[in-house]
């Protein structure tokens, strides 16, 4: 499934199978997850996308071929690519320990071709190996949806009451992290989404309740998934003296102005980008632990506009998953 042009709707196109160069794998896909960082990027939010574009960032597949210099790998091996597909190693992003920000970044389904396809490339070494426990549709949303809740929840500090605004694919997955941390969880949906709100009773909340309402306690921490500006001073305002607000997402709406006594006694703002492959091996090895249980929707691969769709309406419980090889 294709993305000719922003705004409109992917298509679907009989592309050759691509090879892998050196470094690379060529990847069968199995499975690959809907982020809304595709949808960011399929409705135009994103600048510059490689175009035309085969979106798709949390891909599980089998390995079908090494290019030239891969052995981590062998063929038949499961892995799974994330978001970050390249970094130079020798920025001052890099040798400092953050190729999250490299200067030279690639991403997987926007700089280069992701998973929305029954076959991809990737380079090894960018490539994480998938926890035995997860047949491949759970798999699939760890490798962002996981990964970059896992960075926002470790940037929020060690708070013991933690927000999450906005209940969607992250979120569910880092309730259950929380939880286990011991930490107590209040989430934040749409107001009137009571089956939202229930979903994450279910997984543990202590509350749930509107994006509108105030939490019944102040809070040591909110990490806001949603991609609405307007919830930062409404997070902020919820927030205990010296707590810390997280913004998840890649994309947000505009943040209105507000006093600056919502932000005084120590509170910190900040944002989180991309991930890095010490995150992704962090958290694949602490999610079998929790357990975390992804709870998933899937999709055939033709179907990509209607799951894309879903999670712009917010119709979804969990996450997306486009089931490619039709398992």
């Amino acid at each position: 499934m294709v993305l000719e042009s922003p705004g409109s709707p992917l298509e679907p196109r009989d592309l050759p199978v691509p090879q892998p160069g050196p470094g690379q794998l060529l990847l069968e896909v199995s499975v690959c997850a809907v982020c809304r960082t595709d949808l960011h990027v399929v409705d135009g939010e994103l600048p510059d996308p490689k175009l035309p574009l085969v979106p798709g960032h949390q891909i599980v597949g089998r390995v079908a071929a090494l290019g030239e210099g891969a052995g981590r790998h062998a063929i038949g091996d499961r892995v799974g690519v994330p978001w970050l597909g390249y970094a130079d190693g020798t920025c001052r992003y890099c040798a400092s320990g953050r190729e999250n920000l490299c200067d030279h970044a690639l991403f997987t389904g926007y700089q280069l071709d992701g998973g929305y396809a029954e076959y991809a490339v990737a380079r090894e070494d960018f490539c994480f190996a998938i926890p035995e426990d997860y047949p491949d549709l759970q798999a699939a949303p760890l490798l962002c949806a996981g990964l970059i809740g896992y960075r926002s929840l470790r940037l929020a500090g060690d708070g013991e009451r933690l927000g999450l605004y906005g209940f969607g694919a992250s979120a569910h997955i880092i309730a259950q992290v929380a939880r286990h941390e011991g930490r107590r969880v209040f989430a934040f949906t749409r107001p009137g989404d009571e089956e939202g709100q229930a979903f994450a009773r279910e997984l543990g909340a202590v509350w749930a309740g509107g994006s509108d309402e105030r939490p019944p306690e102040e809070l040591d921490a909110a990490i806001i998934f949603a991609p609405v500006g307007a919830l930062v001073p409404l997070a902020l305002r919820a927030l205990a003296k010296g707590g810390s607000v997280v913004c998840a997402g890649i994309h947000m709406t505009d943040i209105p102005a507000f006093p600056y006594d919502l932000l005084w006694e120590e509170r910190v703002l900040r944002s989180v980008a991309n991930l890095t492959r010490r995150d992704g091996e962090e958290f694949l090895a602490l999610a079998p632990q929790v357990p975390v249980r992804t709870v998933v929707e899937a999709f055939a691969l033709e179907r990509a506009n209607d799951a894309l769709e879903s999670m712009r309406s917010g119709r979804l419980r969990g996450s997306a998953v486009l089931d490619v090889a039709g398992e």
